[in-house]
């Protein structure tokens, strides 16, 4: 007799980007006999903190959150959210320059978002005012901050709505580094077996190489998670962070990753130095 699929709970947030890769799972596209999903949406600094506690068997975390849960997780060879040359941006209501942004209030979408992380390294001297990603252009409009780390749809649509922009922190990573910014990924929990294990990263690879060969469709889905986004919006969107580091973080990836993590402890914002350990 055939045992029944294990059921493997997979939290990932509802951005456009993660809801385009997880299409071809979420919508049973992309099945096993091995494992079955149970899919749970939640913003990503929600996500960083159940990680913590082991919550989920698969969940997509920030790269900065790695650290804090390593001892629990491995990171996942598909899924990762990378900017290359582009990603995280400092707005504000006014022109600003970059050397300006010391000493300043910057509302962030939390503190173990890699977008912090990158922002930390660039300028360790800020008020960090934590504020839902989503109300952080409210904030610098309002002018209760003077600066605002967007992620998301905002690094599009800024512009149109009268900010300034002060840094993008992926170009710049890039400009010294030499690398891509690794910013979101996907981990497991280190208890499940190593067939399990392998199983789920094959069927993210397939989910996302699904939503690539299915692009209307998949878009389609994940506009609904788009925040009053276009279509036209959400295809760049998308276009900018599932790319082919997405399919297979290969060995640049890796490589990003704990670049971005050492320089982190280097500088005293993370307590321990981990080494970043891919499966699949």
């Amino acid at each position: 007799m055939k045992s029944a699929p294990q059921e493997i709970v997979s939290a990932h947030s509802p951005d456009s980007d993660d809801a385009f890769m997880f299409y071809g799972l979420a919508t049973k596209k992309v099945r096993s006999p091995l494992v079955s999903f149970r899919h749970v949406l939640e913003d990503i600094e929600s996500l960083n903190r159940k990680a913590m506690e082991g919550r989920y068997e698969l969940s997509a975390i920030s790269y900065h959150a790695y650290p804090y849960v390593a001892d629990k997780y491995v990171l996942m060879s598909a899924g990762s959210s990378i900017g290359d040359g582009y990603g995280p941006m400092l707005i504000a209501a006014r022109p600003m320059e970059a050397e300006e942004l010391k000493g300043k209030r910057i509302a962030v979408p939390g503190k173990l978002t890699s977008a912090f992380l990158a922002l930390s390294l660039h300028e360790p001297d800020f008020q960090a005012i934590v504020t839902p990603f989503d109300k952080i252009m409210n904030a610098v409009r309002e002018r209760t901050v003077d600066a605002g780390l967007i992620i998301h749809e905002g690094q599009l649509t800024f512009d149109r709505e009268g900010f300034h922009k002060i840094l993008d922190l992926g170009k710049w990573w890039k400009a010294k580094y030499g690398l891509p910014l690794p910013l979101g990924g996907n981990v497991l929990l280190r208890t499940l077996s190593a067939e399990m294990k392998k199983e789920c990263c094959r069927l993210m690879r397939e989910s996302i190489q699904y939503a690539l060969d299915n692009h209307e469709e998949a878009l389609a889905y994940a506009l609904q998670f788009a925040r009053d986004m276009d279509q036209r919006l959400a295809e760049k969107f998308v276009g900018m962070y599932v790319n082919h580091y997405t399919l297979d973080a290969g060995d640049v990836v890796p490589k990003a990753a704990q670049k971005l993590l050492d320089l982190g402890h280097e500088a005293g914002f993370i307590p321990r130095r981990v080494q970043v350990e891919f499966v699949g």
